[in-house]
């Protein structure tokens, strides 16, 4: 009894500190945004584009990488969040919120929701316009931004909560991560594709033999994201597939945690203050002065915007309520339905997989551009009412004192 108690407080401990912790990485999000749009839109803007075309050449015998600063931060750097997500995910699915078929059932289901929904509304008001190819950008949503909203309430929101959201982030990212494989992939370089596979191989044999150190699996992890980035594949799936493969059940260098917990806490602070905010600063700097009002009602900007701010609500909702009404999946204990359709709001906020996916879904600028700002829109008023809707349906801080459900 003594030893479940403890591996409960343990785990309470673990789920607090990653709260706090995407919480101030939704802050540093907010401001790196901020900073990109003052440079945008400021005479700083010629800083800003050098910036983002600074030439990255790293070559052996004329093998190697030729690009700009822009494709480095999108196709590098966020290998290593995608790594992070590939960590999160096995954690979630070996021992967290999605360890087994009841507790991943209601945030499955709200995810399918929060994906189907958006995509519906975008491709209705993007029919006939030749820009159907944008349909995943609201799909997605971005914990980082929607944590930081619920700890503006402390412990006035109950735990239960927290961890839905958190479950139905990672479910986002992971179909995303799909999406991106199925349907953002360009031509395939077969020779450069069976070196991946082979390092795929290579890395699950390594897991399954049980080897333990974290350098042989960084190296052969390089190697397959550098053959992946020359496959036509996106290079940022070699991190969630070298996340999957990273051994979970063996302790690391004889310590009480494994070597995914190991990874999965180093890597933490790195993406959330380092990775993440350097992705925003190089995404979210839109030109207003190329834009006008009228052309914030043109299809796609439109259609992302709907599609984040009422799809994921309605979609997420509906497709819960759906849920519970059938028996499939009961409510998070100590929420009440208007607390819950509070979350569903935040879950709207779909800031970096979303930029992520409109860099890949138009090669015109112009569009791209559109697709951000739709982001910036869509995202803004799911935060803004949700925090309004959430201020005027959870309990207070007097009516919280003593209930279980909000000791956090």
């Amino acid at each position: 009894m003594l030893q479940m108690r403890g591996v409960m407080d343990q785990t309470l401990q673990s789920l607090r500190s990653f709260f706090k912790l995407e919480s101030a990485g939704g802050i540093t999000l907010v401001i790196a945004s901020a900073i990109a749009m003052i440079f945008a839109n400021t005479d700083l803007h010629e800083f800003y584009e050098y910036f983002l075309e600074i030439p990255l050449n790293i070559t052996v015998d004329g093998f190697g990488f030729d690009k700009p600063m822009h494709y480095f931060i999108n196709d590098g750097l966020m290998a290593v969040f995608f790594l992070l997500v590939g960590l999160e995910i096995k954690r979630e699915v070996m021992e967290g919120e999605l360890a087994t078929v009841q507790q991943a059932l209601l945030p499955g289901i709200a995810a399918l929701g929060g994906i189907a929904v958006p995509a519906l509304i975008y491709v209705y008001l993007n029919q006939g316009n030749g820009t159907l190819h944008g349909w995943a950008i609201p799909s997605a949503t971005d914990i980082a931004f929607a944590l930081g909203i619920l700890a503006l309430f402390g412990k006035r929101v109950p735990l239960s909560l927290k961890v839905f959201l958190t479950a139905v982030a990672v479910i986002d990212d992971l179909a995303a991560i799909i999406i991106i494989a199925l349907f953002y992939t360009n031509e395939l370089t077969t020779e450069a594709l069976l070196v991946a596979v082979a390092c795929l191989v290579l890395l699950f044999l390594m897991n399954k033999r049980g080897v333990g150190n974290i350098t042989f699996y960084m190296v052969v992890g390089f190697i397959m994201w550098f053959a992946v980035l020359k496959s036509g594949v996106h290079a940022t799936l070699a991190g969630v597939a070298l996340g999957l493969l990273i051994p979970h059940k063996q302790t690391y260098q004889q310590r009480s945690y494994s070597m995914l917990s190991y990874m999965e806490h180093s890597l933490h602070p790195w993406v959330a203050f380092f990775v993440l905010p350097i992705f925003a600063f190089a995404n979210a700097g839109i030109d207003f002065s190329t834009m006008s009002l009228e052309s914030l009602t043109d299809a796609v900007p439109l259609g992302v915007a709907v599609g984040l701010f009422a799809g994921k609500q309605l979609g997420i909702f509906l497709f819960s309520v759906a849920a519970m009404a059938l028996g499939i999946a009961r409510m998070p204990t100590g929420v009440t339905y208007k607390q819950f359709y509070g979350v569903c709001i935040l879950c709207g906020i779909g800031f970096t997989m979303s930029l992520f996916i409109g860099g890949l879904a138009f090669s015109s600028v112009e569009l791209e551009m559109e697709a951000r700002a739709g982001i910036i829109i869509g995202s803004l008023f799911s935060a803004v009412i949700g925090l309004i809707w959430l201020h005027f349906t959870l309990p207070s801080a007097a009516e919280q004192v003593g209930n279980p459900a909000t000791q956090q």
